[in-house]
């Protein structure tokens, strides 16, 4: 399946938009940076809401720009979806109708099951006859996206669709943003600061910096790279594909299975076997040990070899692991690495509490 190709030099004041990008065409591509990092700009370039003096722009096979034959589709006949921090609903009409307006005002030939499958995913169904100012914040941004995906979109980008939510309203929508990266075949890119978000949807993952792209990869690798800014700090995580292999209902524990081994975890008592899971492993929970511990109340002890470290300013040493083939953060203090002898190479073993896997 062709992807998207962007290309982009767009010179501010402050500073300069600089991409050479190729991301896939299907599932959730995340546009992370700290503010002012030209996240949005760069949405914004896709759009066509920003027109880059140096540019290329291809999604799907489709041209939308090229500054060297100046050729530069507008946005009106971009077919794309676009979610902003707020719903921006017409509070004069209800959900129905702000959902038939949007397809209205699109000049491309619509999927006739493209609105109805948008109410499935979003879960909007029963709020159709509402107005928006009976709807919460979660529900006004479920209907802002089911309206963007009204017109069967080639691309969906949404900045920060969660921005503007408050914890309770995030966890509400973050079920059906799920379902979409699940059940769309189409891209998405998905602006945030979150690494919760991140972690939880994406499966690529581009950082940007003052304008570049400081990593660009799939979710595993990147977030894992110690020269990644998600790789640092207390939030530093690792993402793995697991799947559900048994249960130990009388310990409340669940077992899952990947290519590092199994893994114990907290029961997941509605979950089938053979289901695959979506975990995230905090760096912060992942100690080494140099030898396999015959007597520990920790359960998940797996063999790996440190193929990276790096030292932090505030006393940490940075870790990654491979462990058959799947990469593993650790974060470690300094003395610790010391003490222990760590180095690149080394076979350990890593220790993960059951109780701290997400």
């Amino acid at each position: 399946m062709e992807g998207i190709r962007a290309n982009f030099l767009l010179p501010f004041p402050d500073f300069t938009l600089e991409t050479a990008l190729d991301l896939p065409g299907k599932g959730v591509t995340a546009l992370f940076g700290h503010s002012g990092s030209g996240k949005t700009t760069l949405l914004r370039c896709i759009a066509g809401l920003e027109r880059a003096p140096h540019g290329f722009l291809q999604i799907r096979g489709k041209l939308w720009q090229d500054s060297e034959q100046d050729f530069f589709l507008p946005t009106h006949q971009r077919l794309l979806g676009y979610v902003f921090q707020e719903a921006s609903l017409f509070p004069h009409l209800n959900v129905r109708k702000n959902l038939e307006y949007g397809r209205k005002r699109s000049r491309f030939i619509h999927n006739p099951q493209g609105l109805e499958q948008a109410v499935e995913l979003l879960g909007i169904g029963h709020l159709l006859e509402r107005m928006p100012d009976k709807l919460s914040g979660g529900e006004k941004q479920r209907v802002a996206i089911a309206r963007a995906l009204a017109v069967s979109p080639q691309v969906l980008l949404m900045d920060e669709p969660l921005a503007a939510l408050d914890l309770q309203r995030k966890q509400e929508i973050l079920p059906f943003l799920t379902r979409l990266h699940n059940e769309l075949a189409m891209p998405i890119l998905y602006v945030t600061h979150s690494p919760e978000e991140v972690t939880q949807l994406a499966d690529h993952l581009v950082v940007l910096q003052a304008g570049k792209v400081v990593v660009s990869g799939a979710l595993a690798e990147t977030l894992t790279r110690l020269d990644s800014p998600l790789a640092q700090g207390k939030e530093a995580s690792t993402v793995l594909q697991v799947t559900v292999c048994g249960h130990e209902p009388e310990f409340h524990l669940s077992h899952v299975q990947f290519a590092g081994g199994i893994l114990s975890l907290p029961y997941q008592q509605q979950t089938a076997i053979g289901t695959t899971l979506r975990l995230r492993v905090y760096a912060r929970d992942v100690s080494i040990t140099l030898q396999q511990a015959a007597q520990t109340s920790i359960l998940n002890v797996l063999p790996a070899t440190i193929t990276g470290m790096a030292h932090d300013p505030e006393g940490r040493t940075m870790l990654r692991l491979n462990m058959g083939g799947e990469p593993l953060l650790s974060h470690i203090t300094r003395k610790s690495a010391s003490v222990l002898g760590l180095e690149k190479g080394m076979q350990v073993f890593a220790q993960i509490k059951a109780t701290a896997i997400l």
